[in-house]
């Protein structure tokens, strides 16, 4: 069994309810935070589950307070789950000097280099640790699980889906890092927790994984015009639609004019990616 995890808030919302959590994990060594809605739905039985993994300087919280996804969870009847995007407070050497690795920013990997290995292991977490806890604790469904992220967790998202076609029954991305053996973001992190040797980075490449995945079902994926990570480069959704169409895979590749990165950009398109997780789990 699991530890209960420890409850520190919880509110009423559209009917069901909204509760933030932490709980000691073995995974990451260390305590990790999370957050639950529970759709009205789950007072009379398991409701199905969606996944929601955050961006780069997130955490549990950003989803939860900006991407207005609480109603359509409500309509639904799905619960929802946001984590945190790394372990904290580890104690690792330079752990908060970036922006964009070390804390709020895991990059959903396991890491084999040192000191990271010893605490980011997020990848193991999200698949495996985390939703045992939730089958155990909370009225969720593990057999109708889907999965989704927004950028760095868009990343993140794709690669678990991908990896797990058994585990996952949908998958949708807000402007992911799709390609991040390619882009800057990818291969600073991929240095600094997987090692310089780029062979084991191919593990945690979407448009690597796709091109082998049995993965057959449908990707949902919207990306803004003037997102400014998407023209300096960082993003790359082209190669992985390149990928999806050489793999034979089905992307719903969507480009939204005069949308930026942000949670604004997120929240006009919630409804969509909720309809898109909600009838794949509910077949």
């Amino acid at each position: 069994m699991t530890p209960l995890p420890i409850l520190t808030n919880q509110s009423c919302c559209f009917d069901g309810t909204i509760g933030f959590y932490h709980h000691p994990s073995t995974t990451c060594n260390g305590d990790m935070r999370f957050a639950v809605y529970l759709p009205p739905q789950a007072q009379s039985g398991t409701v199905p589950i969606v996944y929601f993994l955050s961006g780069l300087t997130c955490t549990e919280e950003n989803f939860m307070v900006k991407a207005g996804a609480q109603r359509f969870a409500a309509q639904y009847g799905v619960m929802l789950v946001a984590l945190d995007t790394s372990p904290r407070n580890t104690g690792i050497p330079g752990e908060t000097a970036a922006w964009d690795f070390g804390a709020g920013a895991g990059f959903y990997v396991d890491a084999t280099a040192e000191p990271w290995n010893a605490h980011y292991q997020m990848y193991s977490y999200v698949t495996e640790e985390l939703p045992a806890l939730i089958a155990e604790h909370f009225p969720g469904d593990r057999e109708r699980q889907g999965i989704m992220g927004h950028s760095m967790g868009g990343h993140g998202a794709l690669v678990c889906a991908l990896r797990h076609p058994d585990r996952y029954l949908s998958v949708s991305a807000f402007a992911p890092i799709a390609a991040p053996m390619r882009c800057p973001w990818g291969q600073k992190a991929f240095s600094g927790y997987l090692g310089a040797d780029s062979t084991p980075w191919h593990a945690y490449d979407a448009s690597e994984l796709v091109l082998h995945s049995t993965w057959n079902h449908p990707i949902l994926i919207d990306q803004g015009t003037i997102d400014p990570f998407l023209e300096q480069g960082q993003l790359l959704p082209n190669v992985f639609a390149a990928a999806c169409a050489k793999a034979g895979k089905e992307l719903i590749l969507r480009e939204q004019p005069g949308y930026d990165h942000g949670y604004y950009f997120i929240s006009s398109f919630m409804e969509d990616h909720l309809r898109h997780h909600a009838t794949a789990l509910s077949q």
